[in-house]
């Protein structure tokens, strides 16, 4: 017979946890959950990261420019891809 005491420790889920702040957890939906649902390339995941955090954690206009920066990096991409 096996007691409780002797269960091992279960891990906690990562989406129940951050490292580096809270400024995600404040949310009932992780930016990763939408990267999952959509099937997002990291230019794209990363793009809605920022979007999603823009003055959630330190100056909105820092993490826009973020999010800018990795949507010019999609575009360049897809008119590569397209042959534009």
């Amino acid at each position: 017979m096996v007691h409780l005491c002797e269960l091992p420790d279960v891990p906690e889920p990562a989406s129940n946890k951050q490292v580096g702040g809270d400024h995600y957890l404040q949310f009932k939906i992780q930016p990763w959950d939408v990267w999952e649902e959509y099937g997002l390339d990291p230019w794209l995941a990363n793009c809605v990261k920022y979007l999603l955090r823009a003055g959630n954690k330190g100056p909105a206009v820092e993490d826009l420019k973020k999010a800018r920066h990795y949507l010019d990096r999609a575009i360049e991409r897809a008119e590569e891809a397209e042959g534009a």
